[in-house]
């Protein structure tokens, strides 16, 4: 057991996957005598059901010029207050704001977690991040995937040899709900075929595309579990393809909820067009929903179980293509079954504990010297 404290840096408290992935190691190092902490920039979701031990630099995002002058000195008062041993930031503003500050505020050790696509970063976030990895801001830097690892191992050595490779696990979304109750609890329609995603409405998810594919199939209806930018465009999609009753939105859903609406699907469409790991897939098909997926490298990897694919992969960018993969996860019985048996191995390949284990192998190793040093005479 360990009285060390540990701060969790991120941008916005929000029900997505990079703060579903804090949450648990932030729990899981809790249950080993760690004092977790979690700091976060604002609050975006009011539905945001916060870990323990949390704080926010501002309850709303800043704004003008007051709101960026305030941010950064509350931002150091923050970390300076929690005194941390160590600090893990999260997402890119997470890494690079939180990163800088981080060093600014104290000496404690920093592990930045890479769980936003590059391809989908600002370019000055990008080189800002560069420049830190390269700087030795982060002392460690960790991938969720080996995708994500190749990716990476590009940058220069002072930057590269700071990777570590940790595959993120998840909890079984669960539920007691039968299809038909899952669906009244939220509204749905109960006798058509549903498809569904859940996914921060931003447009590198492509949701659009999954809008699209009901032109295809007139009894086809689709439901978004999230909230984004991205959602007054996807609703205006839907109103000008006249798909306007075939389209739902149920705004942000919490953690022990996601386990009922997974249970209304008949097939989980993902067809973002960039990812690190894709834990939304990932949760889906281990509850036993069929999934589609756009067709990315990084989730081949991840959406398999024992050598077999626990998803159906296409170029979600063609529509006809889409469409055509989404009626054959609808009706073919066989591929469903399939799909079925695949992703309910994926839970074993995603353990909490082990990616907790991992976490705390890594910050042994960063306090290892300290605790060599203070035994010295």
């Amino acid at each position: 057991m360990s009285s060390r404290r540990l701060l969790f840096i991120q941008t916005q408290g929000e029900n997505a996957g990079a703060q579903e992935i804090s949450r648990l190691v932030g729990a899981g190092l809790g249950n080993r005598g760690y004092n977790v902490n979690h700091l976060f920039f604002y609050r975006k979701s009011p539905s945001f059901d916060a870990p323990a031990n949390t704080r926010y630099c501002s309850l709303d995002r800043p704004r003008g010029l007051a709101g960026a002058l305030k941010f950064p000195m509350q931002l150091l008062r923050e970390i300076r207050a929690i005194k941390p041993d160590a600090i893990l930031t999260f997402q890119h503003y997470g890494n690079t704001v939180g990163g800088i500050a981080a060093r600014l505020a104290c000496s404690a050790p920093i592990i930045a977690n890479q769980v936003s696509a590059r391809m989908l970063m600002n370019p000055f976030v990008r080189t800002a991040d560069l420049a830190l990895g390269l700087l030795g801001t982060f002392d460690l830097i960790t991938v969720n995937s080996a995708d994500m690892l190749a990716d990476y191992s590009r940058y220069p050595n002072n930057y590269s040899k700071r990777l570590r490779y940790i595959p993120h696990g998840f909890d079984l979304k669960r539920t007691k709900l039968t299809r038909q109750q899952a669906r009244a609890a939220f509204g749905l329609p109960s006798d058509v075929p549903l498809l569904g995603s859940v996914a921060r409405l931003n447009s590198g998810k492509r949701l659009d595309a999954a809008i699209r594919t009901l032109t295809s199939s007139p009894d086809w209806h689709l439901v978004l579990a999230g909230q984004g930018p991205d959602e007054r465009r996807l609703r205006q999609l839907a109103v000008e393809k006249h798909l306007e009753t075939r389209v739902y939105f149920t705004g942000e859903l919490p953690p022990e909820r996601i386990g009922d609406f997974l249970a209304a699907l008949d097939v989980f469409v993902f067809p973002s067009q960039a990812e690190t790991f894709g834990l939304a897939a990932v949760e889906a098909a281990s509850a036993g929903v069929p999934v589609v997926a756009n067709d990315l490298p990084v989730l081949r990897e991840v959406l398999a179980a024992d050598g077999k694919p626990a998803a159906l992969f296409v170029d979600a960018a063609d529509d006809r293509q889409f469409s055509d993969a989404i009626s054959r996860a609808l009706h073919d019985e066989r591929l469903r079954a399939d799909l079925i048996a695949a992703g309910r191995g994926l839970h074993a390949r995603y353990s909490v504990a082990r990616m907790v284990d991992q976490y705390e192998q890594l910050l042994c190793g960063l306090f290892a010297p300290a605790e060599q040093l203070a035994r010295q005479p």
